[in-house]
């Protein structure tokens, strides 16, 4: 099941309807798709992420990701990519505190207040505004104390090269690094 992808979709108040008409595809196969009974061609999973605003290689991640997720799974890594209003779109590998299911179609303002989550925030409208990547180191209050983060951010471009979002990676300093 995709249920990313009917979370994300209810998250931004569309329909299936919708969704497929915008994309120009039959309202029950998105529906299919939606459910995981079909896979969409890669043109397919590109127009249904231009109308959600996602990068279409989301639709992919589960095809290849037994290798990655044992590679990252527990490890001090978090990958993510947001839309143009910094909502999450896809998650992997977030800190204990937060589900990666739930944060789907969240902003980080959503999940926590703070200056780590403004920061994070603040670069990632950085790096959508300037279509340029950046890198900060943010340091977030968390159930197990302060951790920092070395964070870089880049744009995500749609077909038509513009930005469609952005994609984090992070990875924990804490224990690693101590800012001066």
């Amino acid at each position: 099941m995709r249920h990313w992808l009917g979370k994300l979709r209810k998250d931004k108040g569309l329909t299936q309807a919708y969704v497929a008409r915008e994309a120009f595809i039959d309202r029950s196969y998105y529906a299919q798709i939606e459910s995981g009974k079909r896979d969409p061609s890669y043109e397919v999973s590109a127009k249904i992420s231009n109308v959600l605003g996602f990068h279409p290689a989301v639709f992919y991640s589960d095809s290849i990701s037994e290798p990655f997720n044992s590679a990252l799974d527990n490890s001090p890594v978090i990958v993510s990519q947001c839309d143009l209003n910094l909502r999450y779109t896809w998650l992997f590998n977030s800190h204990s505190d937060f589900s990666n299911e739930e944060a789907i179609g969240k902003r980080d303002d959503e999940l926590a207040v703070n200056k780590g989550t403004a920061d994070l925030m603040e670069l990632k409208q950085q790096v959508i505004s300037t279509k340029r990547s950046a890198r900060k180191i943010i340091t977030f209050p968390l159930s197990n104390g302060q951790i920092s983060y070395d964070v870089y951010c880049k744009p995500l471009l749609g077909e038509d090269g513009s930005v469609i979002g952005a994609a984090t990676i992070s990875t924990e300093l804490s224990g690693y690094y101590t800012e001066k």
